[in-house]
């Protein structure tokens, strides 16, 4: 770590002041060094009260998107977030990741702003600096392609359990892998896969997460204000975006767990619990074109497809690879 980064984590661990002569004891630095590792972090946004003969104490930490500020509140993970990388500007993360052809499993990259944030089926995810949690995993499940499927799924709960743990409120989800509040989208979730061509083997799979936290109505262009929101316009107040990092990183990791493990149980009953569409009349959306057609949602399967009953009361699943869903007046009703 930087002498910055030491000097932070010896602030963050005192309840009161820590003076100059202790913390240069501590971190073999000199005084003039820790003066200077301060004035670096004051500059960096941390609020350090200074006085004559006490020393120093943090009182307030920027909300940004750091190793140090996520760190902070990150436990201990089997494999996902071990390894993070934090930038202040990316195309998009999902890209970085599948660039970084080396990456180490669990792997996990974040952005402070994306200038090419993408959704399914290449639609544009706005991005914009400081508002939101741009967040992508790069997993290697040594498993076959036909396990992976509920990974979106997976995360979409993930998601979830991070909001309530955090916020104290628990989004729903619009299948297949929408989370939402208030009948809008609040984070968007896209599933990369790389296969072995000759042998069809997992290479990686790159998941991305994109969670709007601190948008105004106004920073959403009018046709995506329509459909979103944020957490700020649900609370009516801040949310810490590296608090609900870490726990994001967390609860992924449990996520990834049950996947390798091959026991879903848990997420399929969550998954069903939370699903804004079981029970109500849905559009279906054929991808490529086609009419649309109504049905009623009736139960999630054990592949997370969306069993559906039509006109003619014969119930079927489909997937998310095959319709868009939509409700009948609105995004989700």
């Amino acid at each position: 770590m930087s002498s910055r980064e030491d000097v932070l984590s010896l602030l963050r661990g005192e309840e009161g002041f820590l003076s100059g002569q202790e913390l240069s004891r501590r971190l073999g630095l000199s005084r003039a060094a820790v003066w200077k590792a301060v004035d670096a972090l004051r500059a960096g946004g941390y609020e350090i009260e200074a006085r004559t003969g006490l020393g120093y104490r943090l009182c307030a930490a920027p909300d940004v998107l750091t190793e140090a500020e996520i760190r902070c509140f990150l436990g201990e993970t089997a494999v996902v977030g071990r390894e993070l990388r934090c930038f202040e500007e990316l195309d998009s993360t999902n890209n970085y990741l599948k660039s970084w052809t080396d990456g180490p499993d669990g792997a996990a990259v974040t952005a402070e702003s994306q200038t090419a944030g993408r959704g399914r089926m290449d639609r544009s995810f706005q991005s914009p600096k400081g508002q939101g949690i741009y967040l992508s995993v790069l997993l290697h499940p040594a498993l076959p392609p036909d396990r992976l499927p509920p990974a979106t799924a997976l995360a979409g709960v993930a998601v979830c359990a991070a909001v309530e743990r955090v916020c104290g409120l628990r989004p729903g989800l619009k299948w297949p892998n929408d989370p939402v509040l208030n009948g809008k989208k609040l984070c968007g979730i896209l599933t990369e896969l790389s296969l072995e061509a000759e042998t069809g083997r997992v290479q990686s799979l790159v998941l991305g997460i994109g969670i709007n936290v601190g948008q105004r109505p106004e920073d959403f262009s009018p046709e995506v204000r329509e459909v979103a929101t944020s957490l700020l316009q649900v609370l009516g107040k801040p949310v810490s975006r590296p608090r609900l990092t870490a726990a994001l990183l967390e609860e992924l990791d449990r996520a990834y767990g049950a996947l390798l493990a091959g026991d879903l149980s848990e997420y399929l009953a969550a998954y069903r619990r939370d699903c804004v569409n079981l029970g109500k009349t849905v559009q279906l959306i054929p991808f490529g074109g086609g009419e649309r057609e109504t049905a009623r949602a009736v139960d999630i399967d054990g592949d997370f497809s969306l069993v559906v009953r039509g006109e003619d009361g014969k119930e079927r699943a489909v997937r998310s690879g095959e319709v868009s869903v939509r409700g009948l007046w609105g995004y989700t009703e």
